[in-house]
């Protein structure tokens, strides 16, 4: 005969404003955002909710605007009825093709009032706050997803002085790519016309680089996954980490963003 169940005393619940909680809608294939965010985000402190959205292979301009119509369902899926801080659309490409308002509204309609972050106005944002005006620009893609890229940050207003690109269609191969590739690409796109670099993708597995090319090319460089953190650290009010890039040092010595 089995013992009865028995019913405990009293439950006591924690406060549920107890930790910072900050969204995340990451490609289904994404292999490096939630890497780089376990180096950035202080544990104790902000807690990163993450929903994945189904994306297929290769990163076409078409195959990255059909997941539009996923987009608020995956938002829906961020810990319902808890509030957040921000939500991140983890995927550069895919929200410049899809437009940043666009992205926003499908966001805006499940989850209304939460601050929502792309990696490429998160990257804006950077560069304002870092007073630079002219980049170069790297991407993992191929040329056809490349082109988008550059045009969204002229037409905000910075000056694209080179664009290359290492023709991967694939976020599952971008994120392999060796740190032997990635530096030699970062200094092969630099120029002395561009106050900083920008590598695009957050598959990029770039972030442990950062601070040691922007040593050889004495200027700053910029990522999806840094600028996109950045924000998301800014907006649960965390501390900025050390040795990922200038972009946190401006943060972390009181400078105006």
């Amino acid at each position: 005969m089995r013992n009865p169940i028995e019913t405990l005393g009293e439950v006591r619940l924690d406060p549920v404003g107890g930790v910072t909680r900050l969204g995340l809608i990451a490609l289904a294939t994404d292999l490096t955002f939630e890497r780089d965010a376990m180096r950035l985000l202080p544990p104790d402190d902000v807690a990163l909710h993450v929903a994945r959205i189904a994306f297929e292979n290769p990163t076409t301009p078409a195959n990255l605007r059909a997941m539009l119509p996923r987009l608020g369902h995956a938002a829906d899926l961020l810990v319902p009825g808890i509030e957040l801080s921000a939500i991140c659309f983890g995927c550069t490409s895919a929200s410049i093709t899809i437009g940043d308002a666009a992205v926003d509204d499908a966001i805006g309609r499940v989850r209304p009032g939460v601050p929502v972050i792309t990696p490429a106005r998160a990257a804006l944002r950077a560069f304002e706050a870092l007073g630079v005006h002219r980049i170069a620009l790297l991407t993992p893609y191929v040329v056809e997803t490349t082109g988008p890229v550059a045009d969204y940050f002229r037409d905000a207003g910075l000056d694209v002085v080179r664009t290359c690109c290492l023709e991967l269609a694939d976020d599952r191969d971008i994120a392999r790519l060796s740190t032997e590739t990635l530096v030699e690409a970062a200094l092969a796109a630099d120029t002395p016309e561009a106050e900083a670099i920008f590598v695009s993708c957050t598959s990029t597995p770039a972030l442990p680089l950062i601070a040691g090319i922007e040593a050889r090319i004495g200027k700053p460089m910029v990522t999806s996954n840094q600028a996109s953190l950045w924000q998301m650290l800014d907006m649960a009010g965390a501390p900025m980490p050390e040795g990922y890039g200038r972009l946190f040092d401006i943060r972390r010595k009181g400078k105006a963003a």
